[in-house]
């Protein structure tokens, strides 16, 4: 039997082949090879492949939402805030008095305003997150630090521009100061911004780049730095321990993740949310907000909502990681290749 996946399939070939069809039978073991190969890569991309990493990474959002969503608001009240008077319920000196005021004057449950888009779309959002970084990683071939940084690029890329119009409505719903129990729905306020804004970029689509900025810088440093460092260190032997480790290399990771990417994330909120004077666009551009809150506020403004942000992220990233991880070895166990 001739072998076309091994150089013995070549050898075989060559011995059977008169010298004249030596060319025609190379080119038929370089089509069987190049076909073997194709269907190899394409095994990483398969069907259930695909479902696994779509559950793990939907499954690793739904939790990190349900668990630091409130942190989200603060973060996004601070982002917005520009002056105040101390003693003002609307103007915020910690996390803990942002907290406390809106607890008071707005409800508990104003700490989960604008959490349906982020559970309708994290869910997807992270699953489209981990799927698209395992693409890219396999794109990119041998994985090497440089890989896992591109990739994760990418990731927050397409992540970005899946998820915009859905924190364009969140933003909308997180600086809605009114009581939880009289604040519009998430569709209402999402049938406002298409009626008055409009789909495109001064509408359901605006701050997109600011979007793009974020979520890629993030992303880029999340798998570059976890995947980097779990790769080249040694895994425990205990399964509480390698999750404890993991968490903790997500947290590094999601920290400098905010370090990197939070001026555009206060662009994103400056273009998405209300602005100083209504009916006046005063925040357009990504790098022209990032420039006017500089020359207007300073370097610090660009890191507005830091504290919030590190809080929520940074141990969110090390949730994400380890329920990621758990649920893609679960199901890779109970749906094993045939």
């Amino acid at each position: 039997m001739v072998e076309s996946g091994s150089d013995g399939g070549r050898d075989n070939l060559s011995s059977l082949s008169p010298p004249c069809c030596l060319p025609y039978a190379n080119k038929a073991y370089n089509s069987v090879r190049t076909l073997r190969m194709s269907k190899e890569k394409k095994s990483h991309l398969s069907l259930k492949t695909v479902a696994i990493n779509l559950a793990a990474g939907g499954s690793a959002g739904f939790t990190e939402i349900c668990i630091m969503h409130p942190l989200d608001v603060v973060k996004t009240r601070f982002q917005i805030q520009t002056t105040g008077v101390p003693g003002d319920p609307n103007y915020y000196t910690s996390v803990f008095d942002c907290m406390r005021k809106m607890a008071k004057s707005e409800g508990l449950l104003s700490l989960y305003k604008g959490v349906l888009p982020p559970v309708l779309v994290e869910t997807p959002k992270r699953a489209v997150k981990f799927l698209t970084f395992e693409i890219y990683k396999q794109l990119c071939g041998t994985p090497t630090p440089a890989t896992f940084f591109l990739a994760g690029l990418g990731s927050g890329t397409t992540e970005a521009i899946l998820v915009n119009p859905f924190e364009v409505v969140k933003v909308a719903q997180q600086a809605n100061r009114a009581q939880h129990k009289v604040s519009p729905s998430t569709w209402a306020v999402a049938r406002e911004i298409v009626k008055t804004q409009g789909l495109g970029f001064k509408g359901l689509n605006k701050g997109v780049t600011a979007t793009i900025g974020r979520n890629g810088l993030f992303n880029m440093m999340y798998f570059g730095v976890f995947h980097t460092v779990n790769s080249r260190i040694t895994q425990p032997k205990e399964k509480w321990q390698q999750n404890l480790q993991k968490f903790f290399i997500g947290l590094v990771a999601g920290v400098l993740g905010c370090f990197i990417n939070i001026p555009f994330d206060v662009a994103k909120s400056r273009i998405q949310g209300p602005q100083p004077v209504p009916g006046e666009i005063k925040y357009k551009t990504t790098f022209g907000s990032i420039l006017l809150v500089y020359r207007e506020e300073g370097f610090c403004a660009l890191y507005k909502g830091m504290v919030p942000k590190v809080l929520r992220l940074g141990p969110g990233a090390g949730i994400m990681m380890i329920v990621y991880e758990n649920v893609h070895n679960y199901l890779s166990k109970k749906f094993p290749d045939d």
